[in-house]
């Protein structure tokens, strides 16, 4: 991976199920499933490595891109610093840990690492 680079995107799903479906009939692409909650893809046959979470709100925005930082904590700092805003902090998953931020013109993007 690379510092500072986009390295996953992630959109929002109301049915988890169709939606893989979907990608999977119209585009070949095949899916990891982390509960009932969570489905990833990989760029092998997507061109880009992303998920799909499901969620019980409104989708207003249904991308969220995500870049690959090793050290957290420095460009979250960093973020602030600069204007942005946490807008869900430092959290645990498989694989790794990550956060979101609004970005000075109130763009969400997350940032993750595996260290």
């Amino acid at each position: 991976m690379i510092d500072n680079h986009i390295n996953y995107i992630e959109f929002k799903t109301t049915d988890l199920e169709k939606t893989k479906h979907f990608y999977t009939s119209c585009f070949g692409w095949s899916f990891t499933d982390y509960g009932k909650m969570y489905a990833s893809f990989s760029d092998s046959n997507s061109g880009v490595n992303g998920g799909f979470e499901f969620t019980n709100e409104p989708i207003k925005n249904g991308a969220l891109i995500v870049l690959y930082c090793e050290n957290l904590n420095k460009i979250k700092e960093k973020i602030i610093a600069f204007g942005g805003k946490i807008s869900k902090d430092i959290f645990s998953f498989p694989g790794g840990k990550r956060f979101q931020f609004l970005d000075s013109s109130g763009n969400e993007l997350a940032v993750w690492s595996d260290k």
